[in-house]
C-alpha cells in the first residue's frame, strides 16, 4: 500500500530535488510550504538557490497535470500541493500563530483525510517532530544522503598477524594481504600475539596489503603525532595522490592544526601546491558579509579567528624570537601563498594546483560539499574537517551534514581517505571539559 509522505520547508531547502525521493509513494506540500519558500527565493544563497529550484520543479510539474489534484512523478507516485479553504486550527490547541504549528496541523488534516494509508510527516526540525509525535502523527527526519554518525566508519580498522608478519613488515615496509574486505587508504593497526608487538600502516588495496606510513621523523612544520590516529591522519595529508581527505573529530583532536602544517609543508617548502586556500562557512552559508563593517578581510576576522590562531602557532615552532614566526608569517601572507576566503564565492571558479581546507565542513549540506569538490582543478587537493558533534546549521544534523555524507560516499575511492580522530591532545584541561561539560 502507498504511503503518504508530508514535507516540512526545511526539506525542500535542504534538497529541492527532495521530492522525487519517495518512489511510488504520494508527496504532499502543505501551500504554507510554499510560502516560505518564496521568502528565500532573492537569496544570493544556497537557500536562495534551493528555494528557487524547487520552485521551478514545481512549475514543470503543473504539465503533467493539476497540483492540487495530483501530478505524477518521474518515481511513479504523486505529487500533491495541500491547499485548503481556510488555515487549519491545531487539534491540541496550540499556538496556531507560528507556521510550524499550521504544517503540522496540514499533516494531521491529510491523514484525516486518506484514513486507508499510512501518513508521515518529514521534517529535519526536532523539536517539530517531537511535537508532531505528542500530537500523534508519526514523524521522521529525511534519510536521503544520511549516514547515522554511529555507522561511519572510523577509517582504522585492527588487523591481527603472527608476530613474524610484523617483524616482515617492518623489513620490507610492507605487508601482503590478500583477501580483506577493507577500504583501500585505511588506516591498519597490525596486532600481533605477542604484547607491544604491533604496528601501523596503510592498507593499499593494489598491493593488496598494508604499507608503512611515510611522514617524516622531524614531523612537519615543528609538530609531530602523538597518537595512531594523527599518524594516520598526516600519511593522508602529505599524499599528494589522496586528493580528497576528510578528518572527523572533537575539538583538540588536531584536524585543523595538522591539515594547515601538511598544507604549509607541500606548498611554502616543498612546492607541489601553488597556493593553500583556507575557509570555513560563515552561517549560514553564503551569507552577505556586506553586513559587517569594514573591509573583506575584517569581515572575515572573526570567522576565521581559529584558523589564524593554528597559523600563528605553526609559524612559531622552531622560531628563536617571536618576531621572527611574526615576520614569517606576514611574508607567506603577503606573497598570497596562504589566502583566507569565504565561501561565499567559490561557485563558477576553478582551482587547479590548489591546497584546499574547508574547516568546520560539518556546517555544510551534502549539496555545498559536492559544490566545493566540483571546483577542483587538476593538483589540487581537498581537506575537509569538522566536528558532527557540533553543528550550528539548522537544515543539517549529525547524519545529513556534507561532511560525514562525502566521508561516506569517497569511502574507497583511490583518491580519498578518512579518519575519525578520537583522542584530544590540545591540552589535559580540554580533554577534562569536553569528558564532562
Amino acid at each position: 500500500m502507498n504511503k503518504n509522505f508530508v514535507l516540512d520547508t526545511n526539506i525542500v531547502l535542504y534538497d529541492p530535488k527532495s521530492i522525487f525521493s519517495f518512489k511510488e509513494n504520494n508527496v504532499y506540500l502543505p501551500i504554507y510550504v510554499l510560502e516560505e519558500v518564496d521568502k528565500f527565493k532573492h537569496e544570493a544563497t544556497e537557500r536562495g538557490r534551493n528555494a528557487r529550484q524547487i520552485s521551478r520543479s514545481l512549475d514543470s510539474l503543473r504539465a503533467g497535470g493539476s497540483l492540487n489534484k495530483g501530478s505524477p512523478l518521474p518515481s511513479g507516485g504523486m505529487l500533491f500541493v495541500y491547499a485548503p479553504s481556510a488555515r487549519p486550527q491545531l487539534l491540541s490547541g496550540v499556538d496556531t500563530s507560528t507556521m510550524d504549528s499550521i504544517i503540522l496541523q496540514s499533516a494531521i488534516d491529510i491523514r484525516a483525510s486518506r484514513p486507508e494509508e499510512e501518513t508521515i510527516f518529514i521534517t529535519m526540525d526536532v523539536n517539530l517532530r517531537v511535537r508532531a509525535d505528542a500530537v500523534g502523527m508519526i514523524a521522521q527526519t529525511y534519510e536521503s544522503s544520511s549516514v547515522a554518525l554511529d555507522d561511519l566508519d572510523t577509517g582504522v580498522q585492527t588487523i591481527e598477524v603472527e608476530d613474524e608478519d610484523i617483524g616482515t613488515f617492518f623489513q620490507d615496509g610492507k605487508l601482503l594481504l590478500a583477501g580483506l574486505d577493507i577500504p583501500t587508504n585505511t588506516g591498519v593497526n597490525l596486532q600481533g600475539p605477542s604484547d607491544g608487538n604491533s604496528a601501523i600502516g596503510r592498507f593499499d588495496a593494489a598491493l593488496p596489503g598494508v604499507r608503512c606510513l611515510s611522514i617524516p621523523r622531524e614531523g612537519v612544520m615543528g609538530i609531530r603525532p602523538r597518537n595512531r590516529e594523527q599518524s594516520m591522519a598526516l600519511e593522508l595529508l602529505l599524499d599528494d595522490k589522496v586528493q580528497l581527505v576528510t578528518l572527523v573529530g572533537k575539538a583538540g583532536t588536531g584536524k585543523t592544526l595538522f591539515a594547515l602544517a601538511a598544507a604549509l609543508q607541500q606548498t611554502v617548502e616543498q612546492q607541489k601546491y601553488t597556493r593553500i586556500l583556507v575557509s570555513r562557512p560563515v552561517m549560514p552559508l553564503g551569507k552577505d558579509i556586506g553586513f559587517l563593517p569594514g573591509s573583506v578581510d575584517e569581515k572575515l576576522n572573526p570567522w576565521m579567528q581559529p584558523i589564524f590562531d593554528n597559523l600563528e602557532f605553526l609559524f612559531s615552532q622552531g622560531k628563536k624570537k617571536p618576531a621572527e614566526s611574526v615576520r614569517a608569517y606576514a611574508e607567506i601572507m603577503e606573497s598570497g601563498q596562504l589566502q583566507v576566503e569565504p565561501l561565499t564565492y567559490i561557485r563558477g571558479r576553478s582551482l587547479p594546483q590548489q591546497f584546499i581546507i574547508v574547516d568546520e565542513a560539518q556546517n555544510l549540506t551534502p549539496h555545498e560539499v559536492k559544490t566545493i569538490i566540483t571546483r577542483a582543478g587538476e593538483g589540487t587537493k581537498i581537506v575537509l574537517t569538522g566536528d558532527p558533534g557540533q553543528i550550528d546549521n539548522p537544515y543539517v544534523d549529525s547524519a545529513s551534514n556534507g561532511l560525514t555524507v562525502a566521508a561516506n560516499k569517497f569511502r574507497g575511492q583511490s583518491c580519498a581517505g578518512h579518519i575519525v580522530l578520537s583522542q584530544g591532545e590540545r591540552s589535559t584541561l580540554a580533554d577534562l571539559a569536553t569528558a564532562l561539560l
